[in-house]
């Protein structure tokens, strides 16, 4: 099952490769299962899905965390009869009770979570969608997939005290989209029982096909109860054997009448900002470097109930939340940064492939743009365009990527389709190209999910790109002159089941491969690599409750045939009490560069532990061998990235992380570099919030140790101040301030460069 944070990882671990002696032993000797269920061999009866009546509500419903309206007493009532992790469909420690109603307007849901010690609910104000801080809370989670055809399903979260959650979870993509925004209503208040959410999503919010009569829903209902351990429990048996959630979940019956109304959303924004700089440093006076304003427009159209339209013009697509920030010494590869921009939220599970051949954040700075997303019957659809002032560009090879940005206006477009295939598999094609000045990227592709049983699944996808860069890239970056092509092949199997997981991929990307529309920072590979792993489970009160033992190797060559990566060994995961996870692998490795292959042993573990409610420590770790990737040799290397999450109360959060790496080369240290970022939010309400984030880098590197010029010292420091009001997603006022500071060599202080000064309104109108 692809839900991350609804089942303990089980999917092996695609990042490491293990190697297999040890590992193998201990696999065989265990058991078939540990500590509890059913016995090896054993036959369990598996218990039917139901579906469950939905009729109109009686009486208006007022959501405020109080189920006290006459429509409730009338509303089909679902419980929730099974925790599916730590135990395995057994019965919950707490009782849970929802119930569900529809109007012409909107669907409710209205759930009494129980609990016998209300003083011990976990429950946190915070922003809308800060998942990692939501998974700690108690809440409770609702899915719908209104075409019911257990792919696609819309889901929806709420706390305690009515903070949201919303996302898109893909079946076939494994993608859980927290990227995805809906305007809803929500409400939770804490009793002396335990404590009640009651839920209001408009149809306007929701795609579904339009039906003369009576619809039929999948609905999944499910709650988190955190407390030594994290308890999920479901409406719904979740069979273990079986790789697919929505496969599994209810039916509601009854949906009549409905429309999502006109399905018009109209979202305007005006941005203003000023920008000081200081041409000298550290003590020069600051001028005034950039001022000005901006008015936008975003719309969103349901064409038909399962047809959008969406359309922006000079949108804003300024970030006000920070990208976390990534230490970028001694990498040889592009890194990844997650899209945040509203306009291109908007389904983007439509767009997902098997090769990452849509990464929307090439489109940097667009003057308007076009989209339509949707499905009817089989067919599901996706289609942007859009008109962008800068060229963003990543120059992929076997070694190393690098990146390049031109002052020149592209355009971008990608088209996606996707047809149903039986009960559970798919084929689909995808066109995403670039063109410019002098300029060109085409990429088509064809590709396909098959599930061949409840446990394994296969995946494949072909494509070709077509490619010219300009002059200056050619000559500057030595990339071919004049138009060339290239293909890329990927395709996998997966096994997921109770006691056993194993997987196999293989994947080809051609020398001349470019997907300047995606995001993959290197070509010229043919890898082959696979997994398997044993999986035990325990009852909450054991020493674990999951534990996962496996082997993984891996093999890369160049399309010259020389290898380029190999790695095996052994990894352990393992879930326990205190909702404690720790991850340790041992691998043997081999990589190239510059010519030679080198041989790496290493150690990674990464660890977390919640020890309270208001407490989440996180570790993570490589030890070892490692690459001096500018000097072109081998040395040791450590990693070390702990971080706290701690809160005080209900509204006071506080973060903080720092990123230590190292590398020496004959005992003598090549560089260190120390990243540290803190994050002070206070929350007013569900609504409003102030926060302050501050980061900070500091890289020490000896000059005689590098083959080019280095600084022997870089620090920057980067701050923020926010003031957010988010009535819902785009009816939002932001001010706020940032600055950039740097060291001055030769006063050895920081000294500020740059300060901005920002502020932002949107209005969502819903006519």
């Amino acid at each position: 099952m692809a839900l991350s944070d609804r089942h303990f990882p089980r999917r092996p671990s695609y990042r490491r490769n293990t190697g297999f002696v040890l590992a193998a032993v201990i696999l065989l000797a265990m058991p078939l299962r540990a500590q509890t269920g059913t016995p090896a061999g054993a036959a369990r009866e598996v218990p039917q899905r139901r579906t469950f009546p939905v009729t109109r509500a009686t009486s208006a419903i007022k959501v405020n965390g109080v189920l006290d309206e006459e429509a409730w007493a009338h509303a089909t009532a679902i419980e929730l009869p099974y925790e599916f992790f730590p135990g395995d469909n057994v019965a919950p420690p707490v009782r849970t009770e929802c119930r569900i109603t529809f109007d012409d307007a909107s669907v409710y849901l209205g759930c009494t979570a129980f609990d016998p010690q209300p003083g011990k609910i976990r429950a946190h104000l915070a922003d809308r969608d800060a998942i990692t801080t939501f998974q700690q809370d108690d809440h409770i989670g609702i899915q719908f997939d209104p075409f019911n055809d257990e792919r696609r399903a819309f889901q929806f979260r709420v706390n305690p005290l009515g903070v949201q959650a919303d996302a898109i979870f893909s079946e076939l993509d494994g993608i859980e989209d927290w990227a995805w925004d809906a305007i809803w209503q929500s409400a939770g208040r804490i009793n002396g029982d335990g404590y009640v959410v009651e839920v209001a999503v408009p149809f306007n919010q929701l795609r579904f096909p339009r039906a003369e009569g009576a619809e039929t829903w999948g609905l999944d209902l499910y709650r988190s109860y955190p407390r030594n351990v994290r308890h999920r429990i479901s409406a719904a048996y979740m069979d273990r054997n079986r790789s697919c959630l929505l496969c599994q979940i209810h039916k509601v019956e009854g949906f009549a009448g409905i429309t999502p109304g006109r399905n018009l959303e109209i979202d305007p924004t005006a941005t203003a900002h000023r920008t000081d700089r200081r041409d000298e440093l550290p003590g020069g006076p600051f001028r005034e470097a950039d001022k000005g304003g901006e008015a936008g427009v975003t719309a969103k159209w349901g064409i038909t109930p399962n047809l959008i339209l969406n359309g922006t013009v000079n949108p804003d697509f300024s970030q006000v939340e920070a990208d976390v920030a990534q230490l970028e010494v001694n990498t040889r590869f592009a890194l990844f940064y997650e899209e945040k921009r509203p306009f291109f939220l908007e389904g983007t599970d439509f767009f997902a492939t098997p090769l990452k051949t849509v990464y929307t954040r090439t489109v940097a700075d667009p003057r308007g743009g076009l989209k339509v997303t949707g499905k009817a019957g089989r067919d599901a659809l996706g289609v942007f365009v859009a008109r962008d002032a800068v060229n963003n560009l990543v120059l992929p090879a076997n070694q190393g990527s690098d990146y390049v940005s031109l002052d020149q206006r592209v355009w971008s477009g990608v088209v996606r389709y996707r047809r149903d295939l039986g009960k559970a598999s798919t084929v689909g094609a995808v066109y995403a190209g670039r063109e410019g000045d002098g300029y060109h990227n085409h990429l088509y592709g064809v590709d396909t999910f098959v599930r061949l049983s409840s446990a394994d699944t296969v995946r494949a996808q072909y494509t070709r790109s077509n490619t010219r860069y300009p002059d200056p890239v050619v000559e500057e970056h030595g990339q071919r002159a004049g138009a060339f092509g290239g293909g890329g092949f990927f395709a996998d199997y997966n096994h997921q089941s109770q006691n056993w997981m194993w997987f196999a991929q293989v994947q080809d990307l051609g020398r001349d491969y470019r997907a300047d529309s995606g995001f993959i920072p290197r070509v010229d590979v043919r890898t082959a690599q696979g997994a398997f792993a044993r999986v035990l489970h325990a009852e909450a009160d054991h020493w674990y409750s999951q534990l996962n033992l496996q082997v993984i190797g891996l093999r890369t060559e160049d399309h010259d045939r020389r290898l380029t990566d190999q790695k095996a060994g052994a990894e352990v995961v393992y879930a326990g009490p205190l909702q404690s996870v720790l991850d340790v692998t041992a691998s043997t490795n081999k990589e190239r560069l510059a010519g030679v292959l080198y041989d790496l042993d290493r150690l990674e573990l990464t660890g977390e532990i919640r020890p309270t409610g208001n407490l989440r420590i996180n570790v993570a770790g490589t030890f070892g061998d490692s690459l001096d990737v500018d000097n072109h040799r081998k040395g040791s290397g450590l990693r070390i990235a702990p971080s706290i999450e701690y809160r005080l109360g209900r509204s006071l959060e506080l973060r903080l992380s720092h990123d230590l790496e190292t590398l020496d080369v004959d005992e003598r240290r090549v560089f260190t570099a120390r990243l540290t970022q803190g994050r002070l939010v206070y929350y007013l309400g569900t609504r409003v919030f102030a926060r302050l984030i501050l980061q900070y880098l500091d890289l020490r590197q000896d000059p005689a140790l590098y083959m080019e010029p280095v600084e022997p010292r870089t620090r920057r420091l980067f701050s923020q101040f926010l003031f957010s009001y988010k009535l819902n997603p785009q009816t939002v006022f932001f001010v706020g301030y940032s600055d950039n500071s740097r060291n001055v060599p030769l006063s050895g202080g920081l000294a500020r460069t740059d300060r901005t000064f920002f502020v932002k309104l949107g209005y969502a109108w819903v006519p």
